[in-house]
């Protein structure tokens, strides 16, 4: 079947669905198939449990009219999607970066629909699967689309945006994430690039932050809208206040006083004003959605337990992002714990990066510092406020809560160390 006539079924469901376990009525299953599990020998339950349509790539689990043959089911989803972008005729805002992705995505999404009806990606659904379905989540009533893009290798985000085909973009930062897939920092920076390539090849809109010097000079040839901290230059001029310990900035003579902590929040907030104002969104409404959006999700969390403050940041980690994590975390006032796990996808340079890590931890005004995981475990740590574990349960069972109180801790680490385990030991 040809992916106009598989469009015109789907536009009569209800969504795209690719997990059996969150099937709804009226939905739209795709059998994906992936190292340990072939959707395909689900299909017939999909439909069992209320799917309107299958879609298969095998012959043999053809059962009826409800299921539909294809070549390759992920193809067909990533093309569908495209297909279902072209036909809405709507904006699309894509963004990227190392850091702040999610955060972002969610400030900016907070803003615009304060005026207009948007979908943007839920969660951090980024990838060659959650950019279709999250395309594919929008409907005719959908004003505007957000699109988050994650990648950790060459030419990925280069192939997300030909299926997204972006009006507008934003790159938030290029950090020390992905090294592995990417090939360094440098690696990183072309990797992340590929949307502005897209963009500038295709007539389309760029979002800058004029304080960035690389996407500066990335976006020398595009049409930019940028945002800076007290800068002439910049389309719009957004200054910082401070960040104790949440976020407190000035837009057009109005003071926002958002619930996030960390000098690093500053850009993502910024970029949300800025993206906010361009579509033209009133200068209040933008104070509100930026002073009402609270973060969850393990990101930059402040949980209050007993007499102890809790900055939980353990929904991911990378060089960059631990450091910016660091810095704002020696600001705090009081007795300071920090519980750091180990970050991943560096590659060759995970010891070292560690290692710069775990000193820069150890040089600040820090009381207490427990470092959990492999990478971590091996560092040269000569400290008596330090110690290291080479696993969650070894830091589990070594950690001792019973003196702890009045205290600010820090939980930051990779998504598979789960540090917000540590929450359950206070």
């Amino acid at each position: 079947m040809e992916i106009k006539a598989i469009h015109r079924l789907f536009l009569n469901c209800n969504a795209a669905n690719t997990d059996t376990r969150k099937i709804k009525p009226n939905d739209m299953f795709f059998a994906l198939k992936g190292e340990n599990f072939n959707g395909n020998s689900y299909a017939e339950k999909a439909l069992e449990l209320g799917a309107a349509y299958a879609i298969i790539d095998e012959e043999e689990f053809l059962s009826s009219e409800k299921t539909i043959l294809v070549d390759n089911v992920l193809e067909t989803l990533q093309q569908l999607a495209s297909f279902h972008r072209a036909f809405l005729h709507i904006p699309i805002i894509a963004l990227t970066g190392s850091n702040g992705k999610t955060t972002t995505k969610e400030l900016i999404n907070a803003v615009l629909s304060q005026k207009f009806k948007t979908t943007a990606t839920i969660g951090n659904l980024n990838n060659h699967i959650g950019v279709p379905l999250t395309l594919l989540s929008m409907t005719k009533d959908t004003e505007i689309g957000i699109v988050e893009m994650g990648a950790n290798h060459q030419k990925e985000i280069e192939f997300l945006c030909s299926i997204a085909q972006p009006d507008y973009g934003y790159i938030t930062n290029f950090g020390k994430a992905h090294l592995e897939g990417f090939g360094g920092v440098d690696g990183v920076i072309k990797g992340k690039s590929e949307m502005y390539n897209y963009l500038i090849a295709n007539h389309k809109t760029i979002f800058v932050n004029a304080n960035d010097t690389i996407q500066v000079e990335k976006t020398k040839k595009a049409s930019i809208f940028s945002f800076g901290h007290l800068n002439d230059i910049s389309d719009v001029t957004i200054e910082f206040k401070n960040a104790q310990p949440f976020v407190k900035s000035t837009f057009n003579d109005l003071d926002i006083a958002s619930k996030l902590i960390g000098d690093y929040n500053f850009n993502n907030i910024s970029a949300a004003i800025a993206i906010g104002h361009y579509f033209k969104v009133e200068d209040q409404l933008i104070k509100k959605a930026i002073e009402n959006y609270i973060p969850s999700n393990n990101r930059s969390q402040i949980i209050e337990k007993g007499t102890n403050k809790i900055i939980l940041d353990a929904y991911n980690a990378n060089p960059t992002s631990m450091t910016a994590a660091l810095q704002n975390f020696k600001k705090q006032e009081g007795y300071k714990i920090a519980i750091l796990g180990d970050m991943f996808e560096l590659g060759n340079e995970a010891k070292q990066e560690h290692q710069n890590i775990a000193d820069l931890a150890v040089s600040m005004d820090i009381d207490s510092i427990f470092f959990v995981g492999e990478n971590f475990y091996g560092c040269n740590v000569n400290s008596e406020k330090a110690k290291q574990y080479k696993s969650f349960s070894e830091f589990e069972t070594g950690f001792n809560t019973s003196k702890i109180e009045n205290t600010t801790l820090l939980i930051k680490g990779s998504r598979g160390m789960a540090l917000e385990r540590a929450l359950n030991i206070f």
